[in-house]
């Protein structure tokens, strides 16, 4: 098992590589106009179900940049799987970056899978997370599921988030009390 990030928590240092090798700091949004930073964590190239979820994260990308928030996606598959992978995400309008260590799958809490057989893929992967960090660096929203069956409802989480980026609405975050 692995410690679980809260939420408030001040979101960790999150270098990764893009199919260039150029590294990348997730835990901070790079998109001009954005200071919030929505990473979404993957299983990989292997998992239909994230495939599916990847592509209908494609449109709400432009809704996300319009109140502030940067996407990217994250798995811990290989550079060649993910090259493969982008073949079937059919141009995703977020980048996406492969590497993700079983070191940083724990640092995040996520929970952790071995392949079922060779044929699935050929290394431990995490299962889906996904995390929203405001402009100070901490976790407004956190995600974690033990499968790929569970992950958050995307018009809903895209009108939660617009809802929670409204200065009218005060809104803190959720889940703090000790």
């Amino acid at each position: 098992m692995t410690p679980k990030l809260h939420a408030g928590d001040a979101f960790p240092s999150l270098v990764v590589n893009d199919l260039n090798d150029e590294a990348r700091d997730l835990s901070r949004p790079t998109k001009d106009g954005c200071d919030w930073m929505m990473v979404v964590v993957y299983r990989g190239r292997h998992c239909p179900m994230c495939t599916r979820y990847l592509k209908a994260l494609s449109p709400f990308v432009d809704d996300l940049k319009a109140i502030g928030v940067d996407v990217a996606a994250v798995s811990g598959d290989s550079k060649e799987q993910l090259r493969s992978h982008l073949r079937k995400l059919e141009e995703p309008t977020f980048p996406l970056f492969h590497g993700l260590s079983i070191e940083q799958m724990k640092a995040l809490g996520l929970y952790i899978s071995s392949p079922r057989s060779p044929k699935e893929t050929d290394h431990p992967f995490a299962e889906p997370g996904l995390f929203v960090i405001n402009a100070k660096g901490n976790l407004q929203v956190v995600d974690l599921s033990n499968n790929p069956f569970v992950r958050p409802d995307l018009n809903t989480l895209v009108n939660g988030l617009k809802w929670i980026r409204d200065p009218e609405n005060n809104y803190p975050i959720r889940g703090t009390y000790v």
